[in-house]
């Protein structure tokens, strides 16, 4: 539990500190674009690096070589924890935003922060609404700015299962003419949700896995393109889980 307190206190911490750097990085919003997203990417990474360590969480990292230079992708990894946010998002090499849910928009501060890493708030409960984001999302990855999704639509409850992927969700990669980058993340739930509400040392792995153009793909293939992504991460999860969490 003291761990716990301790993340959630550092949380409020450096949302409450962070609010003149707020006002600075919309300054340099104005003047240079580019410079603001390097900077509040910097600035989130590190405050996230930072509950990593508070959590006392080992992260194994494999896969970063399959993380294309020249392009913007669209991660896409399974969803068990709150962590997944914390231990992915200052692994990615460049600009990413993730696509949250409309609830997020309530968290005062923190929303600011999200905005300014470029994330997407999506309506689940709203078709017309829902497309908005896609389309958002594919304006953001044409410009070269990546984004990252959990195609289950929301975070699965039970361990080593995988809920079904929504084949909307791929669009963004699809119509954006950019690659797909599937993340497998193993026992990330072993840092919190495990026993909520305490938080505790966990190993997690985290492997990127070679990108996938969907949108090079024929029309049958693009139509399933979200089960075989689903089917090739549930293989290497089980695989990775046999690896790195079985004794002897």
């Amino acid at each position: 539990m003291f761990r716990f307190i301790i993340i959630v206190i550092y949380l409020l911490l450096f949302l409450i500190l962070t609010i003149p750097v707020l006002m600075v990085e919309w300054i340099i919003g104005k003047c240079s674009p580019a410079l603001k997203d390097k900077s509040s990417k910097a600035i989130v990474s590190w405050g996230f690096r930072c509950i990593r360590r508070l959590a006392g969480t080992e992260l194994i990292v494999k896969g970063m070589e399959n993380i294309p230079e020249d392009t913007a992708v669209l991660y896409v990894g399974n969803h068990r924890s709150y962590f997944d946010i914390v231990l992915t998002c200052f692994l990615f090499p460049h600009v990413t935003g993730y696509v949250a849910k409309q609830e997020m928009r309530r968290w005062p501060l923190l929303n600011l922060w999200m905005k300014n890493i470029h994330c997407l708030f999506l309506d689940r409960d709203n078709i017309k609404e829902g497309m908005k984001t896609i389309l958002q999302g594919v304006d953001e990855v044409r410009k070269g700015i990546s984004l990252c999704i959990f195609p289950e639509g929301t975070r699965n409850k039970v361990n080593d299962t995988f809920l079904p992927f929504h084949e909307g969700s791929l669009k963004i990669a699809e119509k954006g003419g950019v690659p797909v980058l599937p993340v497998v993340i193993v026992n990330s739930a072993g840092v919190f949700e495990d026993h909520f509400p305490k938080v505790k040392k966990a190993r997690v792995v985290i492997e990127f896995q070679p990108p996938v153009f969907i949108h090079k793909l024929d029309r049958d293939a693009r139509k399933n393109a979200g089960a075989r992504i689903r089917e090739l991460m549930e293989k290497r999860y089980f695989e990775l889980k046999q690896e790195y969490y079985t004794e002897g």
